[in-house]
């Protein structure tokens, strides 16, 4: 945020030669023109950013319990010259649905938080697949997952334009979904409604201004790298590394465009 200073210069009072006359100097009052423009890294602004959501928002499986991504990406977003500070609210909860997830923006602070914040970050979704996958593992028929996609889609278009109702100028990041059990069994029906479910939520964000969607599935696809915590479902110290890395480059990007 640039700001303007004005700088008051006061000429000082001095006697001139041997008398004892008194020279009077004039006060001049100098002002920095307004319509210049500062160096972008002159003044570095504070950013704030509300993360919401599930485990992943927590940090379940982060070994210093720190909060999973977010002391990775507070830590990356302050090596930038044009931040100063960058704050990080975590409102995450683990076993969070969508349907939870609505319940929670109701809360007082969680209202007050975004309504003063520059940015929302949101892990959600899984949970939402996962209720489907545990209540029907030993027959994944695909019907079944496409009747609860169609909540999952009217809760998340609700979740987005209560936050955008509550801030009308908050930029809006929704993280996708990985699948847990890529590295460990090969269940095609699994792999399908994943891709089939980041696919509907990127489609309902890119319905929305100031919005983006940052894909994170293609991360957990690696095996040659082990990126899951001791459960063998939530990412570990590494795992959660890498999904700052993937959100540091598409915010430093969204600011430079906003300079």
């Amino acid at each position: 945020m640039k700001k303007k200073f004005t700088f008051l210069f006061a000429a000082l009072l001095f006697l001139t030669g041997c008398s004892t006359t008194v020279q009077k100097h004039t006060v001049k009052l100098v002002e920095m023109d307004e319509k210049k423009e500062l160096s972008k890294h002159f003044i570095p602004q504070e950013l704030s950013i509300v993360s919401l959501g599930d485990s992943l928002t927590q940090g379940v499986g982060d070994s210093r319990d720190a909060g999973g991504y977010i002391p990775y990406l507070k830590e990356q977003l302050e090596m930038l010259k044009d931040i100063r500070t960058a704050k990080i609210e975590n409102y995450g909860v683990s076993g969070n649905r969508t349907d939870q997830l609505l319940k929670r923006l109701k809360k007082p602070e969680v209202k007050k938080a975004i309504e003063h914040t520059d940015m929302v970050m949101i892990t959600i979704g899984g949970n939402d697949v996962m209720k489907v996958f545990r209540e029907h593992f030993a027959n994944l028929d695909l019907s079944v997952f496409e009747k609860a996609k169609k909540g999952y889609e009217k809760r998340l278009q609700e979740i987005l334009h209560t936050i955008r109702n509550y801030n009308p100028d908050v930029y809006i990041v929704l993280i996708g979904i990985y699948n847990p059990f890529e590295k460990w069994f090969e269940i095609e029906e699994l792999d399908h409604i994943i891709l089939d479910w980041n696919k509907t939520s990127e489609k309902i964000i890119s319905q929305f201004e100031q919005a983006a969607y940052i894909p994170i599935i293609d991360i957990f696809e690696n095996k040659e790298e082990e990126l899951l915590y001791n459960d063998q479902f939530h990412p570990n110290d590494r795992g959660y590394e890498l999904i700052s890395n993937r959100l540091f480059i598409h915010v430093r990007e969204y600011l430079e465009m906003n300079e």
